[in-house]
């Protein structure tokens, strides 16, 4: 019994989803390559996660793969990213999953992007200082922003990389040099300090954490890190408690 136009279409699709690079069945399924949701014909943001296999890049892919508003999630490591892709790709999600793997991949990883978050880098160890920190992630940063300004000159780059008040300069000036740099679309990702400062207050407020909103300056330092206790809402004057 020959599988019917319909069955052959589906096969086509779930053929389509696992090898996006390699469809041949176009011939014998009328199914075009043009029509396949691996195109990314879908409308949305194009997502490029650099460091995607690590601590902060696997739950970062999870979180991406589950937003409405993404349609083509690009997962780029040089280690370990086929099985992050595999994972995150099997999500009942819209949001088409492609894996890259290793500098030579690099290129296609980020062509034709909307967003590229960087994650990558090695987390601060115990006994690391964040000069030492700051010498392997730096070096990191700068290649993948000399790629960036390359493939995708008018993307919007979210920089994770600790430390971040130092990894946002040295991406400003890959793009200064390569005249791509937009400071509207260079942004270093602090949102943990916030999401900390609310936890914090809220604790002493006997509040639920998402009722409270604690703005944070200075960037992601020790040193000049300061949170906005009298700009928090609700006013902390409202619940503190008399002696």
């Amino acid at each position: 019994m020959q599988p019917s136009a319909e069955a052959n279409q589906r096969i086509a699709r779930i053929s389509a989803h696992l090898q996006p690079f390699n469809l041949q069945m176009e011939g014998n399924s009328g199914l075009r390559r043009g029509d396949c949701r691996t195109k990314g014909g879908d409308p949305g943001f194009k997502v490029a996660i650099l460091g995607a296999a690590g601590g902060i890049g696997q739950p970062l892919s999870m979180l991406m793969k589950m937003n409405p508003l993404v349609s083509v999630l690009h997962l780029y490591d040089v280690v370990n990213s086929p099985g992050v892709t595999a994972d995150v790709s099997h999500m009942d999600t819209g949001a088409v999953v492609r894996g890259f793997l290793g500098q030579p991949q690099l290129e296609n990883a980020l062509t034709g992007m909307d967003l590229v978050i960087i994650p990558a880098g090695v987390p601060r160890k115990p006994g690391m200082t964040r000069d030492d920190l700051f010498n392997i992630n730096a070096g990191i940063v700068k290649t993948l922003c000399e790629l960036i300004s390359k493939c995708c000159p008018k993307v919007i780059v979210n920089l994770i990389s600790n430390p971040v008040n130092s990894t946002v300069p040295i991406a400003a000036e890959v793009f200064k040099k390569s005249r791509t740099y937009d400071p509207k679309r260079l942004l270093g990702v602090t949102m943990l300090d916030v999401v900390r400062a609310n936890t914090f207050v809220a604790e002493v407020l006997g509040l639920d954490p998402r009722e409270v909103d604690v703005p944070v300056v200075g960037g992601h330092s020790g040193v000049t890190i300061l949170p906005l206790l009298s700009q928090v809402k609700p006013p902390l004057l409202i619940h503190c408690r008399r002696n």
